[in-house]
């Protein structure tokens, strides 16, 4: 698998708003996507083990990543307790005594990097991406089908996106889109690390590090 670096614009008038926000992006070539394998269920069955080891739910809301993600939520107007940022989903469904959710071997894997280092993380197949990707406030009256979604919602304006020069790629950082999503025909992938005020530059770095290294070993 190659990996190639992949800038990712962050609008000025985001930046603004939100000082912190920060998304590393990383082009994966080469991907081999399954609907699973055993390599991956034995790497999700350690981290079971590594998960109740050190969390538990009660001070689950104070870990720090976790906290800037709940932080961010509510500046956001999305309600944490109700909708949870993606990597503290993932330990507490682990704690909670839930297995993990089995999508294919791509998402699988860097669900396990999210959980491994807090950090939230997006996916996309390359080939469904056109242009640059930004990160950017919505317009009233855009149209967002998230995955699983049967039709597009209206977007009221103001939430914030990712998006490339045709589409909305995902509502940052919770939900992502059904028309750009990892499939079992995905070669290519670009591969999101997504930060929030209070996660630091060096933090996405080794989320990054961690999430390349998962999915060269269980996805390639």
């Amino acid at each position: 698998m190659e990996i190639r670096p992949v800038e990712i614009i962050i609008d000025s008038k985001l930046a603004e708003s939100f000082p912190g926000v920060d998304v590393l992006g990383t082009l994966l070539i080469g991907v081999k996507v399954r609907e699973s394998s055993e390599r991956v269920e034995e790497e999700k069955r350690r981290i079971y083990e590594y998960v109740r080891n050190k969390y538990t739910l009660e001070t689950l809301k104070d870990v720090q990543a976790f906290r800037a993600y709940r932080d961010f939520f509510w500046r956001i107007g999305i309600d944490p307790t109700k909708m949870r940022p993606s990597s503290e989903a993932l330990v507490r469904r682990i704690l909670l005594g839930k297995e993990l959710p089995r999508i294919n071997t791509l998402v699988d894997a860097y669900n396990l990097a999210s959980i491994m280092s807090e950090v939230t993380m997006a996916a996309f197949d390359a080939s469904k991406i056109s242009g640059e990707i930004t990160v950017s406030f919505a317009s009233p009256g855009e149209e967002f089908i998230g995955i699983g979604m049967e039709r597009p919602i209206v977007l009221r304006g103001g939430e914030v996106v990712i998006r490339d020069d045709s589409k909305i790629l995902s509502i940052y950082p919770y939900r992502d889109s059904e028309l750009s999503k990892v499939t079992l025909s995905t070669v290519n992938s670009i591969l999101l690390v997504c930060g929030v005020p209070g996660i630091t530059r060096s933090k996405l770095i080794e989320a990054e590090e961690i999430a390349v290294k998962y999915v060269q070993k269980l996805a390639t």
